[in-house]
């Protein structure tokens, strides 16, 4: 008998044994109530983290528990396409080659993602079956599939209809390498030292200024007024008077600005 208990020796063959008898199939019994779970797909091309193996954890519990008590029950897996990591990994991957996406077009990027995720589009999803996630892995969805990718079209263009989502513009991470948009997810922050800019408004026809502070002197150009708190003596008697950078002449009005 071995000193030490080893998971491999006991833990893969039991659940390849589950999993060959269909103990995580639905029993298709339309007499008994059903119950079904939709694992929140993780990305195809991911690892499986600490979260993931909490979240699968707790949908494992739940799914057992009413398997045990007889109801109709359904884990069904699937795995999210992550298009901007996918689409990074292949980048990086044809930067190791001595190559861009664009030296390539986009129908051969395409095969090439599509070969990245079937080379490490499984590799969450043995994770899952090492934690004993009792999935009906038969049923497992991609959210590329097409027939998955009209349903998901569809319910967003029902959503879009009834005002529940809109489109709009936002500010976006945009990769000046890739260039492209990425998800906060990918964003590596850094500290960085800076300069603090102090920019002078002359109040008009005086030789009275206020003086703005700023890291971002670019954004001032888009300025129209500067605001001040109506309680502050400091500035009460500014309030609706026109300002000028001082590097601007006072009679160019598409720079003055005005106190509020």
């Amino acid at each position: 008998m071995n000193d030490k208990y080893n998971p491999k020796d006991f833990e893969e063959k039991l659940y390849e044994q589950w999993e060959k008898k269909g103990y995580f199939k639905p029993s298709m019994d339309k007499t008994k109530e059903s119950y079904c779970i939709m694992m929140p797909p993780p990305n195809v091309t991911g690892k499986l983290h600490m979260g993931h193996a909490l979240d699968d954890t707790m949908q494992d519990i739940l799914i057992r528990f009413k398997r045990m008590q007889g109801y109709n029950t359904l884990w069904l897996p699937g795995t999210d396409h992550a298009s901007i990591s996918t689409e990074m990994k292949v980048v990086q991957k044809l930067k190791a080659e001595g190559k861009t996406k664009h030296d390539l077009g986009r129908e051969k990027f395409i095969q090439e993602a599509w070969e990245w995720t079937r080379l490490y589009g499984g590799t969450i999803q043995e994770q899952q079956r090492k934690l004993g996630c009792s999935c009906d892995w038969e049923r497992k969805r991609f959210t590329l599939d097409e027939g998955l990718s009209d349903a998901v079209l569809e319910q967003f263009i029902n959503l879009y209809n009834k005002g529940l989502i809109y489109k709009g513009k936002r500010m976006v991470n945009w990769c000046t390498d890739c260039n492209t948009s990425i998800s906060d997810a990918e964003v590596e922050y850094h500290e960085e030292a800076s300069h603090l800019w102090h920019i002078r408004y002359q109040v008009k026809d005086t030789d009275t200024y206020i003086t703005v502070a700023t890291t971002r002197p670019e954004t001032m150009l888009g300025d129209t007024a500067i605001a001040v708190h109506p309680e502050d003596e400091r500035y009460r008697a500014f309030v609706r008077k026109n300002l000028y950078p001082t590097n601007y002449e006072q009679r160019n009005s598409n720079h003055r600005r005005h106190v509020c």
